[in-house]
């Protein structure tokens, strides 16, 4: 798990990622601005933990490319390539 702090007007936010959580996220509309994701997050039932999340992002107007840019630990393809000549 993630456990993320960052500062906002002078109070700590703490985001917490899970696998779990971030999974939600997956068929989003990538690139897609915070208020996308969030309307995204509470349109497909999203548990409030996500929504949450999503509020506590920065906000600075330009969309998030893909879900790495939320969560940088998020597992890739890449991740769980085996090389078919090794056993």
């Amino acid at each position: 798990m993630l456990k993320k702090h960052t500062f906002a007007k002078n109070r700590i936010i703490t985001m917490y990622w899970t696998l779990e959580l971030v999974s939600y996220l997956d068929d989003a509309p990538w690139p897609a601005t915070k208020d996308e994701l969030i309307d995204y997050a509470i349109r497909s039932g999203a548990p409030m933990e996500v929504v949450e999340n999503l509020q506590e992002l920065e906000d600075d107007g330009e969309p998030y490319e893909s879900i790495e840019e939320i969560w940088g630990d998020y597992p890739t393809d890449d991740d769980y390539f085996f090389h078919e000549d090794e056993h």
